[in-house]
């Protein structure tokens, strides 16, 4: 093993633990197989570094691949040392890092390595909302290990020599690499919606600890909680002019503006990711209009709907947040489901996953209303007949069926224009109006938009205790 690559695989972990906290696992392991002479190859720790150290103080376990050890394949032993820190973090309640660079399945280990992979998966499947699973990719994630990386709860990409798929790009019938590569960061982030956080392997490796530091250590003891330097009380001025991107607005109301955003590449009208509330971690969820850059110029519009790759991108995000007791805070701003014949094949299934999810979610839930809000798409985004804890709503936001000047094309069809805008502005008042979801309930307070980070933070502190009884089965099938 040469030192530059022993250096590079061990480099990963040093630069993603505190200093100094490493300690390794499984050292002197190495392969057992001696089919295709593998008795004569040195496979120094079998292709893969394992052990424990700490991030910002929590426990972590680690692994990463050793690329100069027979292409970092897998083989049987390599799959049984992973399997060892899973169940080492299962009995600790401690997050699992794996730094990926591998070549695939070990071809002289068949079976062996097959079987042993089995496990991994087993493994992963056992601790999937137990405790948190991260795989960065830093060079090859092909095959089996590209279902390892989708089973985890979050997939970081090397931005230039990250490669994952399952099936290589020129396998593809009618595709060649120069075509479309499929197993670029780019594909897998943008198309695929498997990769949460894009980056150069420096800015890679301090995204993760930054999630790691938001996230609970397990589903039972919240490690996620850091002290509130900023004001409780502070008003969000000009936060209404930021609410078309939910990544502004998110911003402006989180503790000391702390804002982590999930697959920010992926379904870019739905915006996913963590804040800080007087010092805990909430997951939010919002629509978005409008996509600012940089430099603050206008980089995306969208309209103000709900696409199937947006519904399936926060369901999965609820979910996440639901199995790890991490509150949920949603800002909706959406007038229905997006139209169009690719679409139509499975927003039904998207939003019917989406409404699954926050319906099933049972930590606590608060919505602020921001926009419009009409229809399916209204109440699928944690609505209060969903079983939002908490709904508020701006002055200016609308909430009801559909626009009022449709509803009243559609009531009053055979009457002439101007009888149609007399009803439209009565179903406006009597329907669409904020204050009338108000007088029924479905709004629980409107707020000024500077106040939200206020009333949102009030919120979440009474239902802190929140517990809630459903009812008794394996589990659900949406």
């Amino acid at each position: 093993m040469s030192n530059t690559a022993q250096t590079l695989a061990r480099g990963r972990i040093t630069a993603i633990l505190d200093e100094n906290s490493f300690v390794e696992m499984g050292a002197a392991v190495s392969a057992r197989a001696t089919d295709f002479n593998m008795n004569n190859i040195d496979t120094p720790s079998d292709g893969v570094i394992t052990g424990y150290g700490v991030i910002g103080g929590s426990l972590v376990y680690v692994y990463s691949q050793d690329a100069s050890v027979l292409g970092g394949s897998i083989g049987e032993m390599h799959a049984k040392k992973i399997v060892r820190i899973y169940d080492m973090a299962m009995k600790m309640g401690a997050p699992v890092i794996g730094l990926v660079d591998c070549a695939g399945l070990r071809l002289q280990e068949a079976t062996d390595a097959l079987n042993a992979f089995g496990e991994l998966y087993l493994k992963q499947a056992m601790a999937s909302g137990v405790i948190p699973q991260i795989t960065a990719v830093f060079g090859g994630c092909g095959g089996g290990m590209a279902v390892a990386s989708a089973m985890s709860d979050f997939t970081f990409m090397e931005s230039k020599k990250g490669r994952l798929f399952v099936n290589s790009p020129n396998a593809l019938e009618g595709n060649e690499i120069s075509k479309c590569d499929t197993a670029s960061a780019a594909f897998q982030s943008e198309e695929a919606g498997i990769v949460d956080v894009v980056a150069e392997e420096k800015e890679l490796l301090s995204k993760i600890r930054q999630l790691l530091m938001l996230l609970p250590a397990n589903n039972e003891d919240d490690m996620s909680y850091m002290e509130c330097e900023d004001d409780l009380n502070r008003a969000c001025e000009g936060l209404e002019a930021s609410a078309t991107d939910p990544a502004l607005a998110l911003s402006m109301i989180s503790d000391s503006h702390l804002f982590f955003e999930t697959k920010a590449d992926y379904a870019k009208d739905m915006v996913t990711g963590f804040i800080k509330l007087n010092g805990t971690t909430v997951g939010a969820v919002a629509n978005r209009t409008v996509l600012y850059d940089e430099e603050g110029n206008r980089a995306e519009e969208f309209l103000p709907e709900l696409s199937a790759k947006g519904c399936e991108k926060a369901a999965k995000f609820v979910k996440f947040c639901d199995a790890f007791n991490i509150p949920i805070l949603t800002l909706t701003n959406a007038m229905g489901f997006k139209a169009s014949k690719c679409t139509e094949k499975r927003i039904a299934k998207a939003a019917a996953a989406l409404t699954y999810a926050f319906a099933d979610a049972t930590v606590p839930k608060v919505n602020v209303v921001t926009g419009k809000a009409y229809g399916s798409a209204y109440v699928a985004m944690n609505s209060k007949g969903l079983g939002a804890d908490f709904v508020y709503a701006w002055p200016n936001a609308e909430i009801g069926m559909m626009d009022a000047k449709l509803a009243a094309k559609i009531m009053y069809a055979d009457k002439d224009a101007s009888e149609q805008k007399e009803q439209a502005k009565a179903y406006a008042k009597l329907q669409n109006h904020v204050e009338s979801a108000a007088k029924r309930g479905y709004v629980d307070t409107i707020i000024d938009a500077k106040d939200t980070r206020k009333y949102v933070i009030g919120a979440f502190e009474m239902l802190f205790t929140k517990r809630e009884d459903r009812p008794s089965k394996k589990h659900g099938t949406v």
